[in-house]
């Protein structure tokens, strides 16, 4: 199939999903048009041609894909535009977040040709997979595109069946994460964290506080913070950092799916 654009479509607040979705759209060539859902939430719609091959990467936070980027991709409309899909997690599971995926591109218009499930570092606990993406996933996301290439260049919108990928329907129920970051004593209130939060969590007159009802606990406000003080503190989260380090310290492999 001859595909005349590139688009790519990524919510990632500490970097590492534009990282995935970056190294996949590297092999294939083209016009490109970048959607980073963190500094342009699709507020109305878009429509993606046919000849447009959508690159899509969304993290996972307790099993799913974020409940704002769900809302934000019903504006994003195919018309049997091929995609490749990816979810990143930080080595616990992605439970059904990628077939949560799958069905919402279906459902406006879009014939996956493959998905991939990549682990990267995790956004709270960041000695838990802390080199993630490695070389290793590199390889593989290398060995990912070429082979959706192939595939796609025998895409026939009119013959394209449905991917099968891992995950169940319904879907898990996402749960509430209870560690939330705060602000410290090194805090200058600069207002950086306040700007880039995608759930509007910080006020301004008190930087070093999160709204606990509304923040997703994304890490955006970690990753700009200048003086490194926003962060996640506390007894409880010390207490379930190593918890989790001990239950998911095992090396996970990228799960695959292509359409056959």
């Amino acid at each position: 199939m001859q595909i005349r654009k590139i688009t790519q479509c990524y919510f990632s607040p500490r970097g590492t999903t534009k990282k995935v979705v970056t190294a996949i759209a590297r092999q294939f060539s083209g016009p490109s048009v970048s959607f980073d859902l963190m500094e342009q939430p699709l507020t109305k719609q878009e429509q993606l041609s046919s000849d447009t091959l959508l690159i899509i990467g969304m993290p996972v936070y307790a099993g799913r894909i974020p409940k704002m980027c769900a809302e934000m991709l019903k504006n994003l409309k195919g018309s049997n535009t091929p995609a490749i899909a990816a979810v990143v997690y930080g080595n616990r599971e992605y439970d059904d977040a990628l077939i949560e995926l799958r069905d919402l591109l279906k459902e406006n218009g879009f014939s996956l040709i493959s998905a991939g499930a990549f682990i990267a570092r995790h956004s709270i606990f960041q000695d838990v997979a802390p080199n993630r993406p490695d070389t290793k996933d590199r390889r593989i996301l290398k060995e990912f595109s070429e082979k959706s290439s192939l595939i796609l260049d025998k895409f026939n919108e009119n013959t394209a069946t449905d991917l099968e990928v891992k995950g169940n329907s319904p879907y898990c129920q996402p749960g509430n994460v209870p560690l939330k970051p705060s602000g410290d004593k090194k805090c200058t209130a600069c207002g950086l964290c306040v700007k880039v939060c995608p759930t509007h969590s910080i006020d301004i007159a008190n930087p070093k506080k999160t709204k606990k009802d509304t923040c997703i606990s994304c890490g955006a406000c970690i990753q700009i913070c200048p003086k490194n003080s926003r962060g996640y503190h506390g007894p409880l989260y010390k207490i379930a950092a190593k918890k989790f380090r001990k239950k998911c310290a095992e090396y996970k492999r990228p799960e695959l799916f292509y359409l056959t």
